[in-house]
């Protein structure tokens, strides 16, 4: 919800452009990490490493963003477990094209976090209609039984 504000509450003031402007900023991060992938991959290849090496690199990113994508993705409709997110942190921090394209393929249905923070928004402002429609009159005034 970084780049929405409170446009998300009623779907204005720009909410659609701020939507489509994060999926395309998402998905060009994605891209050039990608490209930053490929040279890491190409100075590994290059160095001589041997074929095991190289497989391990492969398989080892493409887990990692998976994994990645997994947590982004649920972190959307649920907030996360504090001391899960605090271990998987070097694991999502290897795997940041999966969160990239977890954030570009929720941002073409919605804002990224968008159901959860609803839920939230609505849970709150029932509670808080709720707790106000209880005093309709001044309680000092109210009449005792005898």
């Amino acid at each position: 919800m970084r780049f929405f504000g409170t446009t998300w509450v009623d779907h204005d003031h720009g909410y659609t452009p701020r939507r489509i402007g994060v999926a395309v900023g998402s998905l060009a991060a994605a891209v050039a990490s990608c490209l930053v992938l490929r040279f890491a991959y190409e100075g590994v290849a290059l160095a001589g490493t041997g074929g095991l090496v190289t497989v391990l690199l492969v398989v080892m990113f493409a887990v990692s963003s998976a994994l990645a994508f997994r947590h982004t993705w649920d972190g959307f409709t649920r907030r996360p477990d504090p001391d899960r997110q605090a271990s998987l942190r070097g694991l999502l921090a290897i795997g940041f094209v999966g969160s990239l394209l977890a954030y570009f393929f929720r941002s073409l249905t919605e804002a990224p976090g968008e159901k959860l923070y609803r839920a939230e928004y609505e849970a709150a402002r029932t509670e808080h209609e709720r707790r106000t429609a209880r005093r309709t009159r001044n309680p000092s005034k109210k009449r005792r039984r005898s």
